[in-house]
């Protein structure tokens, strides 16, 4: 008897812990959970640089690890906005300083980020990483540098995918969020 008891609490012991306590379940709603990825770069989409001194754009000066960043106010509404057609993921070089800063400086996030290995490829250093992460989802890309082999491999993709550039000296404009959103359109009808 006291040797069942002692394995029952031995067996008891080793429980698998719920590492994720307050995870929401899974959403029933496949186009929540299918929604088009917007991978989102950061320096020159949502902070600013290559304005002139006396043409500021709208937005909030902030220091991130003693460096200074004019984050953008209208950048800022429009990943708000888009936040309800897109899964966002930070696409930065910040990577998880992403969501170590901008939270709380602009009510952004917490996102997934994307992590970029050291690579000696022939393409953007970015690709690898966003089409892991993708794994044949839908996706939008913004950033303030895309090249050649950027435009080639959104050819190649078989899901749809979107390349947005932008001018780092106005990031993601007006101009830029009215693409994304009517192309978020195009894609297949919300059911679920």
């Amino acid at each position: 008897m006291a040797r069942r008891s002692r394995r029952a609490c031995l067996v008891s012991t080793v429980a698998t812990a719920n590492l994720m306590p307050n995870a929401k379940e899974p959403t029933k709603s496949s186009w929540l959970r299918d929604r088009p990825l917007l991978f989102v770069d950061i320096d020159g989409v949502i902070s600013l640089y290559g304005f002139p001194s006396d043409a500021a754009p709208e937005g909030t000066w902030s220091q991130v690890d003693g460096i200074a960043h004019l984050l953008s106010a209208t950048a800022t509404r429009h990943l708000h906005a888009l936040a309800g057609s897109y899964e966002l993921v930070w696409c930065s070089g910040w990577e998880e300083k992403a969501n170590e800063h901008l939270p709380h400086l602009l009510g952004l996030g917490p996102y997934p980020h994307l992590s970029f290995p050291i690579g000696n490829g022939s393409e953007h250093w970015k690709i690898a990483a966003i089409e892991a992460h993708a794994r044949g989802r839908p996706l939008a890309w913004i950033d303030d540098a895309h090249d050649e082999s950027c435009w080639a491999w959104a050819e190649r993709r078989t899901a749809p995918t979107l390349l947005v550039p932008t001018d780092p000296a106005t990031g993601l404009d007006d101009a830029c969020a009215l693409r994304l959103v009517e192309w978020a359109a195009t894609l297949s009808p919300r059911s679920g």
